[in-house]
């Protein structure tokens, strides 16, 4: 698709309106059918194109061929060619559930396009032969004259050739919720962004106010709204560091697994003379007791409780493995509208003729007073009369409306732009009854803001007289002023006051404060027309509106954990850069005198590099376009980043999808960007983030401590073997092949999610962000888990297994113990039941890595003990339930066997807490140590 701009063609929106329609090929009433037909089929219909990916059966195939899934695979077919069915059956049943479940989270992700999609609208009207008609959107074409009004939904890039008083809302793309003023001017030779260009209307915003025509110059992909679909469907999907992390440790325990089942493969062959086909078999059960079956599925629903307990924070996750993704975040790129502040402007001060008064309350509601220093203003006070003409005026040149709380909308909001609604919000404070005082003098015409003007006007009638307010930048309106309101007289402007004037301005600007000039004109009987030149002139000046859009309260902690956190902020707004810099001190993100500031002109001509050089100031980014985010975004990943981005607009998707971490505001957010990102924050608070972050790291932490906690019943599973075989098969196994998958698919598996559940430690933002290179597995993890407190499980087991023996008389007789028969089957289910036992103090040894889990508490956790209960239930029915004991081969136990068991219930625990108080006792010496060496 392209459009019907000519290459060597002066861009559209420099041409006057005459050479509009002779560019476009089209004329004032439109095109013909036929021209129409025929560039429908040039330039194609007027619909997103989805970039077509890998196919939905690929995608879900992908999911049971990775190397993990492929070992289980083979590993349940050789348990079906031993005559193992059940063995067969579990670990299969495990492959696909883990499967299933992965593809249908990535599923539910992919929904962006379609979304981008339904936000065009249906239908459009056009004039065509000089007829109006309405058309479906996907058949406009360029050279299209498209009719706009109030309400409607725009369905492509048309430039303007006549309005009346248009506002659209461009929300969609820039970001930002003021309503863009629209004429149908030529532009002059600004360096503007797309979007700022005011005689141009976009595919996928809306008309807010007013009406126009315009032709159509880019339909479908070649759209503004287009390039943005474009953007965010050609960046990859990449793994997450979990992902990635999972990927290398299913390698680790493959290669751990498969070595040690090659290696007593050979020595089942050489020590213990057994045939190939049970070596083999022999072999798959050293396999099986190395590989944690139960590890994908513990990880997914560790993850889904993270996911749970986000959303109670207010941060609803899309995709399980962004949870641990947030943990190791290193720079949040945030928007300022709506994400740090309220997103309710609120007017602060006035200055009136010298006098500074100040404003309370906060947001929309009609709530707080007016006061000059610190009490209110009383009827007599001189400046009373100067502050109700000042906030006539603010209200009256004013086109926002104030819209009480219902029950769809539980607090007051507006209707048009929030700078304006401010300003209504301040008169009804200062006690104006506006709604009287519009109809006493009612509005005869109106001079629309325009960004060249940087003010508005609007003319009443008031007992016979005609008024001209005017509002807008302080500096060009104080040039438009002659006179100055003093105590209810007008006195000449002289210079001394212009100078204090402007002087006050600046120092309010300082402040973080948006700052408007308000003025008047009584309008002499022989003034002629009604143009802004011929109106703005000889005013008299009658004061100062400061506001801002007050941080939310709970940002600056934020900020501050964040820094705690070693996590950098950066501001990346739409909005201008001295007011985006303002709200960024006063909230903590901006920390040094002279920060990096960067705005969308200039982020154009930098390189790359240079780019990077800048990111790695402090540094805050203003007026930027879509494309300017998403380099950001990849700058900053290829400087080794691990980047959350937060968006609420159409123009987000690309940077939220391109960034590890897309966050999307679920209050202001469109559809498009919630679907693009990863997280959506259902409060539209950055603070949200943060916890969202704590949350994460615990998760990271808890997923460490449950793979600690699996990986030590590998030990004893495995010893079993290791001593049948050394003993050339005169020890029978203490364990079979099927109950050391009902440790790793069954009792495991719920004190395993316990650990998962665990609440983020003290402390725990703290600490910097961990690096992409560290990984769950270390070796820290694999020595305190199989050379600690594996071989101490272990010698539980064998101990357990020969407890029986020794029982019924087999005292002296390590080795030619019977292999069958109830007694050796109440044994091996005496060995289980020692790793279940032993597993019980595992599971309180695991909660904490340096404390004492007696200073935490043993009911910190309520699923410790959920977890406890169904590892016992799970036991208690393989030993004694009669099917079971078919399936695992265990017979019931005697009392005393079950005491003995018990008494090896805290081993584990008093033994790893033996281990965290000499972690203790070492770290306090060196601090000692550290403390006492000179400065």
């Amino acid at each position: 698709m392209e459009t019907l701009q000519q290459t060597g063609l002066p861009e559209i929106h420099f041409l006057p309106t005459h050479r509009v329609y002779e560019t476009s090929k089209t004329r004032p009433e439109g095109l013909t059918g036929a021209e129409a037909s025929e560039r429908l089929g040039r330039f194609g219909r007027n619909v997103i194109r989805e970039i077509r990916g890998k196919s939905l059966l690929l995608r879900f195939l992908a999911n049971f061929t990775h190397l993990m899934a492929i070992l289980l695979w083979a590993g349940g077919g050789i348990g079906f060619l031993a005559g193992m069915s059940q063995l067969g059956v579990a670990i299969w049943m495990v492959n696909l559930i883990n499967g299933a479940f992965s593809f249908w989270q990535e599923y539910k992700a992919e929904k962006a396009t379609e979304v981008l999609r339904r936000l065009l609208p249906t239908y459009a009207r056009v004039l065509r032969e000089g007829a109006e008609g309405r058309i479906p959107a996907e058949e406009l074409v360029p050279g299209d004259v498209l009719l706009l009004s109030e309400g409607d939904r725009i369905s492509a890039d048309a430039r303007l050739v006549k309005e009346a008083e248009l506002r659209v809302d461009q929300s969609t793309l820039t970001g930002e919720s003021h309503p863009a003023r629209k004429t149908c001017d030529a532009a002059g030779k600004e360096d503007l962004a797309r979007a700022e260009i005011s005689n141009l209307v976009f595919a996928g915003t809306s008309v807010v106010a007013g009406n126009g025509v315009a032709v159509v110059f880019a339909t479908g992909m070649q759209t503004e709204f287009g390039k943005i679909a474009r953007l965010t469907q050609g960046i990859a999907e990449e793994q997450s560091p979990l992902q990635k992390e999972m990927v290398r440790m299913t390698r680790v325990v493959t290669f751990l697994a498969t070595g040690t089942g090659f290696l007593f493969f050979g020595l089942a062959i050489a020590l213990a003379g057994m045939t190939l086909a049970d070596s083999f078999l022999f072999a798959m059960g050293m396999i099986v007791a190395f590989v944690p079956e139960g590890l994908l599925p513990t990880v997914s629903l560790s993850l889904a409780m993270g996911v749970q307990r986000m959303a109670r924070r207010n941060a609803l996750v899309k995709r399980l493995s962004a949870v641990e993704t947030l943990g190791c975040t290193t720079v949040i790129c945030t928007d300022k509208t709506g994400t740090l502040t309220q997103n309710e402007m609120t007017v602060r001060e006035l200055r009136i003729a010298g006098r500074r008064l100040s404003v309370t309350g906060v947001g929309y509601a009609p709530e707080g007073e007016i006061l000059a220093d610190g009490r209110p203003v009383p009827d007599s006070d001189a400046v009373t009369a100067d502050l109700r003409l000042l906030l006539l005026a603010a209200g009256l040149c004013n086109n926002a409306r104030l819209l009480p709380p219902d029950r769809s909308i539980p607090r007051w909001s507006v209707l048009g732009d929030p700078t304006e609604a401010a300003l209504r919000v301040a008169a009804l404070k200062g006690g104006m009854d506006l709604a009287a005082e519009a109809a006493s003098a009612p509005r005869l015409r109106e001079l629309p803001f325009d960004s060249r003007r940087k003010r508005m006007a609007t003319i009443h009638a008031h007992r016979g007289v005609r008024i001209a307010y005017v509002k807008g930048a302080p500096k060009e309106v104080l040039g438009l002023c002659s006179r100055l309101r003093v105590k209810g007289k007008e006195q000449p402007l002289t210079d001394g006051e212009r100078a204090r004037i402007a002087a006050e301005n600046d120092d309010l600007a300082r402040g973080g404060l948006r700052v408007l000039a308000v003025a008047r004109r009584l309008l002499p009987d022989s003034l002629e027309g009604t143009e802004a030149d011929t109106i703005e002139r000889d005013l008299t000046f009658l004061g100062l509106m400061a506001m801002m859009d007050p941080p939310r309260h709970e940002v600056a902690e934020a900020v501050a954990k964040c820094y705690r956190a070693g996590i950098r902020i950066i501001m990346i707004t739409g909005d201008y850069g001295l007011t985006a810099e303002s709200v960024a001190r006063r909230i903590g993100i901006l920390r040094t005198p002279h920060p990096r500031l960067l705005n969308g002109s200039e982020l154009d001509t930098m390189s790359d590099e240079d780019l990077k050089d800048a990111l790695r100031e402090e540094i805050l980014l203003a007026r930027v376009t879509p494309e300017h985010k998403l380099r950001v975004v990849s700058a900053l990943r290829e400087m080794g980043e691990v980047v959350a981005v937060t968006g609420d607009g159409v123009n987000d998707a690309p940077a939220l999808k391109q960034a590890d971490i897309g966050v999307a505001m679920g209050l202001s957010g469109t559809d498009v960007a919630k679907e693009a990102a990863d997280m959506v924050l259902a409060d539209d608070n950055f603070a949200s983030i943060v916890n969202a972050v704590e949350e994460g790291r615990a998760v990271f932490a808890n997923i460490k401590k449950f793979i600690t906690y699996i990986f030590t019943s590998n030990t004893p599973e495995a010893v079993p073997f290791i001593c049948f075989v050394l003993s050339g098969g005169r020890i029978p196994l203490a364990l079979n092949v099927m109950q050391v998958l009902s440790i790793d698919l069954g009792t495991d598996i719920m004190p395993a999610l316990a650990l998962g559940a665990e609440p983020p430690e003290p402390g725990l933002m703290d600490r910097p962000p961990r690096r992409r290179s560290e990984h769950v597995i270390t070796w820290p993890l694999l020595l305190r888990a199989y050379t600690f407190l594996g071989p101490l499980q272990s010698l539980a087991a064998m101990t357990a297994f020969y407890f029986l023996f020794w029982k019924s008389g087999y005292w002296g007789r390590l080795l030619d113990l019977p292999s069958d028969g109830a007694l050796y089957r109440s044994a091996t289910a005496m060995a289980l039941g020692a790793v279940v036992s032993t597993q019980v103090g595992n599971l309180f040894a695991q909660r904490t890595e340096r404390t004492s889990v007696f200073r935490t508490g043993f009911f910190s956790n309520r699923l410790v003990w959920a977890g406890i209960a169904t590892e016992l239930v799970l036991l208690l029915m393989i030993v004694y339930i009669p099917f079971l004991q078919e399936v695992f081969g265990t017979s019931g136990l005697p009392l005393e066997g079950w005491l003995f068991l018990l008494g090896w219930c805290p081993a584990l625990l008093l033994a790893d807490e033996a281990r965290k108080a000499l972690l203790r006792w070492r770290e306090k010496g060196r601090s000692t140590l550290r403390g006492s060496l000179p400065a």
